[in-house]
């Protein structure tokens, strides 16, 4: 889901700490037992209705796009809610944000943020979500955000916020080289967050710290991303990025991508030919709250 590098001079492209978690959003299905960790996935193509039962069989969350998912053209995820809801999943809603060559200006990505705020709060209203629920923006570029990504982040949440929703944003927790020093997009938008709730979901993909396209019974929780005050942690991607995955290189299929897990995978294909996916940690079987 993620492009790790933005190709602009200086500039390469999880929840908060259990405490402050539990301190900024008020206690629910979330946070019901915090000791333990779930398996969940995310993937852009919606898995189709016959597969969610085989896919409940190892996985307690799955990712629910809002809008159109990075890289497609659709969204085919609209008013599939009631089908997770059907096979008991939890949720990890998610919105598509802006690159940062859409935003041109830190004003003018302030003006997107407002409109693309107003989206997700009009689509999470639609799809039936309730309003105590964490929408993750989906911030693709990792680094040092700019000033006009960073505007456009702050602002998206300060409405998400004040709307009745909770803000989460999902980007790197992946360290990144910066003159003699290291900078993560997580504690990038962290130092910047001043007072506002926002829960953060991860990406790193990195082997290790990530165990690759594994399907634990008992999985790493998001802290071990690197990052202390991820919620969610986002530890494999399709296909495997091969300059962070080499040690972890079998754990993937041959043709490089994470797959569901047998039992489900034969249910999917029937569906619509199989589909690749993404692995994710949570501290809850339910980490936007949404159910």
């Amino acid at each position: 889901m993620a492009s790790e590098f933005n190709f602009r001079p200086l500039h390469v492209a999880a929840s908060l700490a259990t405490s402050f978690l539990l301190f900024a959003f008020p206690a629910s299905r979330a946070q019901e037992n915090p000791s333990r960790v779930y398996l969940g996935f995310d993937v852009n193509e919606y898995p189709g209705d016959q597969s969610l039962p085989a896919l409940r069989k190892t996985f307690a969350f799955a990712g629910y796009w809002l809008n159109v998912p990075p890289g497609a053209d659709e969204n085919n995820w609209s008013g599939k809610r009631a089908q997770f809801v059907k096979n008991d999943f939890g949720f990890l809603v998610l919105f598509n944000g802006r690159l940062d060559k859409e935003l041109s200006s830190p004003s003018r990505a302030v003006e997107l943020a407002a409109l693309d705020a107003k989206s997700a709060i009009a689509a999470a209203q639609r799809e039936g979500f309730p309003s105590h629920t964490i929408i993750f923006l989906d911030q693709e570029e990792g680094g040092r955000l700019l000033d006009e990504q960073m505007a456009y982040v702050l602002k998206w949440v300060d409405l998400i916020n004040a709307a009745g929703f909770r803000a989460g944003v999902y980007c790197s927790g992946m360290p990144v080289k910066e003159g003699k020093t290291t900078i993560t997009t997580a504690q990038d938008v962290r130092k910047h967050q001043a007072g506002r709730a926002i829960a953060y979901f991860v990406y790193n993909d990195k082997c290790p710290p990530s165990p690759g396209c594994a399907l634990p019974k008992n999985p790493l929780p998001p802290a071990s991303s690197g990052i202390p005050f991820a919620s969610v942690w986002q530890f494999a991607q399709s296909p495997r990025r091969r300059e962070f995955t080499k040690s972890c290189a079998a754990t993937y299929n041959a043709d490089g991508n994470c797959y569901p897990p047998p039992n489900a995978a034969t249910a999917v294909a029937k569906t619509n030919g199989g589909i690749l996916i993404d692995l994710d940690s949570a501290t809850s079987p339910d980490p936007s709250a949404a159910r």
